[in-house]
């Protein structure tokens, strides 16, 4: 049983990332612009179940300017910050885009950072609710998106780390994520690969280094930015066909009753939709508060679950995790199960929700919501019971889907253009 279910989570983390490029093709090629799992396991429960993934020739892309948006930022975005201490440059992207696709910078050459940020699934991962890095082990919280993370002040779900610079190297050295066992390894690992030579000091005059790699990452990550969204068109470029009724309600409530903007903001100019600001909604003390289950089901194959024992489950790395949100950064007790208000953003694109993933759909996230979420001793003040009716819930999700950006597909295009794995 031990050895099973660590094959099956290390083959979910591969398959997150090569679903969209499998040699199966039971129902046919599709384009590579389409979003979303490329095998999407829909009716996976059932015995019947058949693959819908994609065939490696499939995904296919083509490189893309994407340093545009630094003179032209998409509409209902502002212009992008960047550091005076690295500024954004072609080879710059270039190289990070590489080192992101590159599976051979972790330990055992098996993970790279693009197989828990996904590029057709909204740079999150939509198939595990945490992702699973080096040797099937399980990471913590749910995959964030990286659209428009340029514009952060806190990064991370709880905020640890404060620029894209200093936040690539968690991952590299995380031993639930692409385990290199220090800084000094990484970097020798990268000087030994041949396809790496002269990359490093064309960006940037020097080898690779602890500065240059999170540079070169930082720059491909800062071009990310995704906007000029149905709602932006409608709203910022007064296109008052760009937006349907529903979807129109759906902002107003929103505004109104809902009373989301108060942490998902508007301005008058752009709209990040996010106060950068964390808050507890009850979802971290739930989880945490709540009695341990001794067993768990698992879906091991089309149409065959069992009930698996917690301690198995922990043996292969996957376990039940105590998370205390903000306090574990600031140690403030008014900090405990506060997490990061993420951007509504592309939001459609990047299922499962909240940090740990538990919601699986928007309409479950709005459903919560409309609860009050759980109560607790720190739950944040603007949680209430809202009333909600199902047909104002519809309104919401036609608002929330409004809101992809026009340029996603071309995003994903130019990471389907990176080599895979290095080379």
């Amino acid at each position: 049983m031990h050895i099973r279910i660590r094959y099956l989570l290390s083959w979910l983390a591969i398959a997150a990332v090569l679903g969209p490029f499998s040699a199966s093709i039971a129902n046919g090629d599709r384009p590579a612009s389409r979003q979303g799992p490329g095998d999407a396991r829909d009716g996976y429960e059932q015995a019947g179940y058949r693959t819908d993934s994609l065939s490696l020739e499939a995904r296919q892309g083509e490189e893309t300017d994407l340093l545009v948006v630094l003179d032209t930022p998409p509409l209902g975005l502002p212009p992008i910050p960047v550091p005076e201490n690295n500024p954004v440059t072609v080879d710059k992207v270039r190289l990070g885009r590489k080192l992101f696709f590159d599976r051979r910078l972790s330990a055992n050459n098996t993970i790279s950072c693009a197989m828990c940020h996904i590029a057709e699934q909204g740079f999150a991962q939509n198939e595990l609710r945490t992702p699973v890095g080096i040797e099937g082990k399980s990471v913590r919280r749910n995959a964030p998106t990286i659209y428009n993370t340029a514009y952060l002040s806190h990064l991370f779900h709880g905020g640890r780390e404060s620029s894209l610079e200093n936040q690539v190297w968690q991952p590299l050295l995380a031993d639930n994520e692409m385990g290199n066992l220090s800084i000094g390894a990484t970097i020798e690992r990268i000087e030994r690969l041949e396809d790496y030579d002269g990359l490093f000091e064309r960006a940037f005059g020097r080898k690779a280094d602890v500065q240059t790699i999170g540079m070169a990452l930082a720059s491909y990550e800062r071009v990310l930015v995704s906007g000029d969204s149905s709602f932006d068109r409608w709203f910022y470029g007064n296109d008052d066909s760009a937006l349907s009724p529903a979807a129109v309600r759906g902002f107003e409530l929103f505004r109104s009753k809902g009373g989301c903007v108060s942490c998902h903001t508007v301005s008058s100019k752009f709209a990040l939709f996010t106060d950068s600001d964390f808050h507890n909604t009850g979802i971290g003390y739930f989880a945490t508060m709540r009695p341990p289950e001794e067993e768990l089901e698992v879906l091991l194959a089309p149409g065959h679950s069992e009930r698996i024992e917690t301690d198995v489950l922990r043996s292969t790395g996957t376990q039940t995790f105590r998370d205390l949100g903000r306090y574990e950064v600031t140690g403030l007790p008014a900090d405990r199960w506060r997490y990061r208000t993420p951007s509504l953003r592309n939001i459609a694109l990047t299922a499962p929700y909240m940090h740990d993933g538990s919601l699986s759909s928007l309409r479950d996230v709005l459903r919560f919501y409309n609860r009050g979420g759980v109560p607790n001793e720190v739950l944040d003040a603007r949680i209430r019971p809202l009333g909600l009716t199902d047909a104002e819930i519809d309104d919401l999700l036609a608002f929330l889907a409004s809101l992809t950006g026009s340029n996603v597909d071309v995003i994903v295009s130019d990471a389907y253009a990176a080599p895979i794995g290095g080379g």
